[in-house]
């Protein structure tokens, strides 16, 4: 009895074990598939640049909600990228999926950006993404090829995300 009680609690932890650690491999995907042009506007509605006249440049699409909590920590590292990669190519992108302007601007009060926020108004830019998590980003290659999405922000994984843009700001075009 002891023994079959200490094999299934083996299991149990082998189970856990092996749950935690798929949930971090399939945090990050990599593909290689052409980005949507989206059509994203200002906080206030106007709009902006898409993401196909950006082509030439590394782009960090990074869509959150002012609900999310992870968001809150993405965002002091996002500004990190923003500064420490904005010489080299890399344009970090926030992408707003809040239903009132005020939610976001209050969330932006508090987590201050260096980067660029736009709205999806309509959410079919998330759409076009598939987005399926808060927050969700999106690497976007200097020929408009996303080539990694990963899911969430979990403590630890600055790092990957680091290595990730750093292999595609080093490509030639």
């Amino acid at each position: 009895m002891i023994k079959r009680q200490k094999n299934f609690l083996a299991g149990v932890l082998f189970l856990f074990a092996s749950v935690l650690f798929n949930a971090s491999v399939f945090a990050t995907q990599q593909v290689e598939i052409p980005s949507p042009d989206c059509a994203f506007t200002t906080l206030e509605g106007s709009p902006t640049k898409g993401l196909r006249s950006m082509q030439g440049e590394v782009v960090y699409v990074d869509f959150w909600a002012s609900w999310c909590p992870p968001c809150v920590k993405s965002f002091p590292f996002l500004n990190q990228m923003e500064h420490e990669f904005k010489a080299q190519g890399l344009h970090v992108i926030g992408v707003n999926l809040d239903e009132k302007k005020a939610d976001a601007q209050a969330f932006l009060d508090k987590n201050p950006v260096d980067f660029d926020i736009v709205a999806d108004q309509t959410k079919q830019c998330a759409k076009d993404f598939g987005v399926i998590a808060m927050p969700s980003s999106f690497l976007i290659d200097r020929k408009g090829n996303v080539r990694y999405v990963h899911q969430g922000f979990r403590a630890g994984e600055s790092d990957q995300l680091r290595m990730m843009v750093e292999q595609v700001l080093a490509e030639k075009h």
